[in-house]
């Protein structure tokens, strides 16, 4: 066995159907007087009843949020924080939501609880992302670790099946990464691999039926596993390239999540032996860059880069920014190697190891 270095932060999670009902504990137990509710625009009827429930501890509503947080939206969300004189925030929503709440926490430091309702694991880790001029940055930070989560599968049947799919491939590429991520430790890899069991398992039958509250139920624990990997080890190849897409050409977060990953899979997975039986273990099949294939499609993930809406000359442009920084992969990261990956997933090829 590999050795290793294990460290994991206090962690609290409320699961369970109708478990938002709990929200006005989980304030009450950090001492918070005045909470803003930070919401996606979807959820606001939601924020509305969970602002009602709350009574005088709310500070109101604020639906303000964007994908990949640009600057001049996290200003303005943290401008909102200190009109309103809020000591903390409650989240409520996907990775947009979330992530104004770092950056709120990251820079005036107010505690934040998270009620996801998506699949993407933000809410379990430190790490921010902030975007300017085009360009994504991020980093990790413990002030941005949200001190409370409740997941409530309720707030998921609601979820479009084009939604939840992308949503869920974006959590297993959490999990596939920390597979093979160089501080990677056997707690890690056993969560991972079971999160990645759980979200093959119950996405198909949440895209199927958003109602079904077992199957959602068993995605979000998924999530959960996810988003605990994503917050402990690190990251490669997949992440790099969908936070440059993302960031550079302003590609949906999760749709460019579920096309890359059997693609950065097929890259790396001969160069990370222990990571394919996992994966093989978890998925049912040796080919399991294939098989994330297959189940991005059936869940109803985008076909291609090119559909969408990327250009070969787009291509060539995201190959170089991948090169710029380097980090740890289990392969050998080339100019080329890169660009052919990237070519594969701009025509929706099935991967080739």
């Amino acid at each position: 066995m590999d050795s290793f270095i294990f460290d994991l932060p206090r962690l609290r999670v409320v699961f369970g159907p109708g478990r938002r009902s709990q929200l006005k504990q989980e304030v009450e137990a950090l001492g918070l007087k005045r909470v803003l509710i930070i919401a996606d625009p979807i959820h606001v009827g939601t924020a509305t009843l969970l602002s009602d429930q709350l009574g005088s501890l709310s500070a109101g509503i604020y639906d303000k949020v964007a994908v990949h947080v640009p600057v001049e939206i996290a200003e303005a969300g943290k401008a909102k924080i200190k009109e309103l004189g809020a000591d903390g925030c409650v989240c409520l929503g996907g990775g947009s939501s979330i992530g104004l709440a770092k950056i709120i926490a990251l820079d005036l430091g107010l505690p934040i609880i998270a009620i996801p309702t998506t699949y993407a694991g933000s809410e379990m880790t430190p790490v921010w992302g902030l975007t300017s001029g085009a360009l994504k940055k991020t980093g990790k930070d413990a002030k941005v670790q949200p001190k409370s989560v409740i997941y409530d599968a309720e707030l998921l049947t609601s979820l479009p099946p084009k939604i939840a799919g992308p949503s869920g491939i974006n959590a297993m590429a959490h999990c596939v990464e920390a597979l093979y991520a160089e501080n990677r430790n056997p707690l890690m890899s056993t969560l991972a691999q079971e999160g990645v069991r759980a979200m093959a398992e119950s996405l198909p039958l949440v895209c199927r039926n958003p109602k079904d509250l077992d199957a959602q139920s068993g995605a979000l624990y998924g999530a959960w596993m996810g988003g605990i990997v994503l917050g402990s080890v690190g990251m490669a190849l997949h992440h790099k390239l969908c936070h440059t897409l993302g960031g550079t050409f302003n590609l949906p977060h999760a749709d460019t999540h579920a096309v890359v990953l059997p693609y950065a899979t097929a890259y790396n997975i001969d160069a990370a032996p222990d990571a394919k039986r996992r994966l093989t273990a978890a998925l049912g099949s040796p080919n399991v860059a294939a098989a994330l294939h297959a189940l991005g499609q059936a869940v109803g993930a985008p076909a291609s880069l090119k559909a969408m809406g990327l250009t070969p000359a787009d291509l060539d442009k995201a190959a170089d920014l991948a090169m710029q920084n380097s980090y740890v992969n289990p392969r050998p990261l080339t100019r080329e190697g890169i660009r052919q990956l990237l070519e594969d997933a701009y025509q929706g090829i099935v991967p080739r190891t």
